[in-house]
């Protein structure tokens, strides 16, 4: 099984081109992901991962997704290789996504995202619980 989920923030916004061959949209950009625990003393540390987005939710991730905002991807790895005009080999380690969701809170700036996305698809926009969500730390949580 190969399947990924991360979330993070866009180190840049989503680059957008077309292929030559049958003119399919392809959105790329880069996560930054925090790793999990940190040793005293030190910086937390982040890990710089490539995502790559095509057709229909390569167009949505170009089209709301912006550097310094938070998002949860769902997709595969994928690794490739080619060889550069002077016979170099490169290889390649990527995220194919399968799946984009906004992870910012409302209070974190992601005011418009979710109401574009719901005018546009017509319900609440994946990652969100709502307009009316929110929890405090009083809550008694039942687990």
């Amino acid at each position: 099984m190969n399947k990924v989920i991360l979330m993070g923030r866009l180190t840049r916004d989503p680059e957008t081109r077309y292929t030559q061959t049958n003119n399919t949209l392809v959105s790329s950009f880069s996560l930054a992901v925090n790793r999990r625990f940190v040793r005293q003393g030190e910086e937390r540390q982040a890990d710089f991962i490539n995502i790559v987005a095509w057709a229909k939710l390569g167009e949505f991730c170009s089209k709301y997704f912006k550097k310094g905002q938070q998002v949860g991807i769902i997709g595969r790895i994928q690794t490739r290789t080619w060889d550069d005009d002077q016979g170099q080999k490169h290889y390649v380690t990527e995220v194919v996504a399968e799946e984009a969701y906004f992870a910012d809170s409302k209070r974190d700036g992601e005011t418009s995202n979710n109401t574009a996305f719901e005018n546009t698809f017509g319900n609440t926009a994946p990652g969100s619980m709502g307009a009316d969500f929110e929890m405090s730390s009083s809550d008694d949580l039942p687990f």
